[in-house]
């Protein structure tokens, strides 16, 4: 009897201990980086920036026109290391139009992908003198 209560006190005090056990991290949706959304420009079209950024964990099937990058980390050791970032983008008539979320957009966000360069007249007279 005394074996019996030893062995049930024993697997209680070692099931407390439950902060040993092994938990893997989970990571869940499209991991995005700073980078690439630098490379994301207004006027770009739905399969240039599924090129640059991969296609969306989410389309809204209510608008076809918004799609929604969503990462989720949750780590297995601690919930202070849990992350969770969020990047919408909106199209009108297939060409990006705005982007919004957990990420900064870069300088030329707002430049048109494929605008046309303008020089300056000097640029110009000195490539026409040089001709």
């Amino acid at each position: 009897m005394l074996f019996r209560t030893s062995i049930i006190t024993i697997a209680l005090s070692l099931s407390a201990c439950s902060s040993w056990v092994y938990r893997i991290d989970i990571p869940q949706g499209n991991y995005l980086e700073q980078k690439s959304i630098d490379k994301i420009q207004v006027g770009m079209t739905k399969e240039q920036v599924k090129f640059v950024l991969g296609s969306p964990v989410l389309v809204d099937s209510f608008d076809k026109d918004t799609w929604n990058y969503v990462y989720r980390f949750k780590s297995g050791l601690s919930e202070k290391l849990d992350t969770q970032k969020n990047f919408t983008m909106k199209f009108e008539d297939n060409k990006l139009v705005s982007a919004d979320g957990d990420f900064e957009l870069s300088e030329n966000f707002h430049i048109p992908f494929n605008a046309p360069i303008i020089q300056n007249d000097e640029q110009i007279n000195t490539d026409k003198q040089g001709s």
